[in-house]
């Protein structure tokens, strides 16, 4: 369909929101995704066996990956029917709400059976606001940007995550250094939660004060907003469904891996403290921040696909070189390091990959059911197969080789989807 010309002031002005508002919000997720790997085995399912308590605390992360689906239906609709800047101040407010709850709730020392169930409770409202999020923010910047600039405004979305990610742990960090271990697991770790309040105001005011898209703004003027969206993306756009879905796992599989597992794996099987294996993480986060535009403006210059592949290639191969060298601080933080660059070159694309599946009048709902359905596949369940995994075999190759097949799963989806982006670089050529 023809759109208006890009407003420059415009494009610059979303960057900006999609920017902060998943900053905030991956934020308040991250510093979950950092706590439960750190701390909340022992505080909300404390027991005899370690190992119990740090899958029953992973398997409150990922339900927050299994309530995201339900976000991204609710939320995907509503993008697509009433507006992409509505739904994204609603995002943004349920997520903070929930991560600031966290932060108030007693431990199962101080309540018993009831903490770990509000904390699940809580968990999931967190997934619930981040399926809603993603597919908005994507669109948000991309909508505003020419199709041949598409990959690098749209990463603004990405860019979020490990922005989120490096202020999450960050914090943490500070908060872990600075205190006892006991006033870190009595109070220290709730200041990160309680934090988030100040986050989210400030993420609310900037995206009140923003324009709805130019592409929503013309479906409006069009009559074309569809009324039954998520039926009509599983009816009529089946395969650009899959293709996206499946294009997700293998990114989300690496991430769980170099950014969030690898806090406990460095912790109980490397003998690292904490602090160096927060360091690690936040190093490399703070590369992605650059990384993942310019994989996105890089996807623009060589298509989407290339990129993509090798990442989803390089990052098969680099999760067998990381687990034969990580064994102190000085291997661990390349293997991390590089662990994530092979994954900006997967998610910095990904944003644009995605949305270009679908055509513009689903395409909100389209990109949050694929986001949300793959992190379920992906993230959800990784963390768990990996905690389980390092403990049966006492090997992180059982690890690697479940890297190696989300990777596989990726370049399926690559195969599949549409080459949007590959077709301009064909013709510029």
């Amino acid at each position: 369909m023809p759109t208006t010309a890009p407003d420059r002031r415009g494009l610059v002005k979303a960057f900006a929101a999609s920017l902060s508002g998943t900053s905030l919000e991956w934020y308040d997720f991250a510093v979950y995704s950092s706590a439960a790997a750190l701390v909340f085995g022992d505080l909300f399912f404390p027991g005899s066996d370690p190992l119990t308590g740090t899958l029953q605390a992973f398997a409150t992360y990922a339900v927050g990956y299994v309530a995201r689906p339900l976000g991204g239906i609710f939320f995907g609709r509503l993008g697509d029917v009433i507006g992409r800047k509505r739904v994204l101040v609603a995002t943004l407010l349920l997520i903070g709400v929930a991560t600031f709850g966290i932060g108030l709730l007693p431990t199962h020392a101080q309540a018993g059976a009831i903490a770990p169930t509000l904390l699940v409770v809580l968990r999931f409202a967190q997934g619930v606001g981040v399926g809603g999020e993603w597919g908005g923010a994507v669109l948000l910047s991309s909508e505003f940007s020419k199709p041949d600039q598409r990959g690098f405004w749209a990463s603004a979305a990405q860019v979020g995550p490990p922005l989120g990610t490096l202020l999450a742990n960050g914090v943490l960090g500070v908060l872990a250094g600075s205190l006892s271990e006991d006033a870190f697991l009595s109070w220290g770790w709730r200041v990160a939660f309680l934090l988030s309040a100040v986050l989210v105001a400030f993420g609310l005011l900037i995206r009140t004060k923003l324009e709805e898209t130019p592409v929503f703004r013309e479906l409006e003027a069009r009559g074309e907003r569809p009324e039954a969206p998520v039926s009509e993306v599983l009816r009529n756009e089946t395969r650009p469904l899959v293709a996206a879905i499946l294009a997700r796992v293998g990114p989300d599989v690496l991430y769980a891996m170099f950014a969030v597992f690898v806090l406990t794996y460095a912790t109980k099987d490397l003998g690292m403290s904490r602090g160096e294996a927060v360091a690690a993480v936040l190093v490399g986060s703070g590369c992605q921040v650059v990384l993942i535009p310019l994989a996105g403006w890089l996807s623009d210059r060589y298509g989407r696909r290339t990129v993509y592949a090798i990442g989803a290639v390089g990052g098969a191969v680099w999760s067998v070189v990381f687990f034969a060298m990580a064994s102190s601080l000085a291997t661990l933080l390349p293997g991390v390091v590089i662990g994530l660059l092979f994954h900006s070159l997967m998610y910095g694309p990904q944003a644009a990959f995605v949305s270009e599946q679908f055509t513009a009048r689903l395409r909100y709902t389209g990109s949050s059911l694929a986001y949300t359905f793959a992190g379920v596949i992906g993230g959800a369940l990784a963390p768990l197969a990996f905690t389980y995994f390092l403990a049966k075999t006492g090997s992180g190759y059982a690890i690697a080789t479940y890297i190696v097949v989300a990777c596989v799963i990726t370049l399926v989806g690559l195969r599949l989807g549409r080459a949007v982006q590959d077709e301009l670089v064909v013709s510029r050529a």
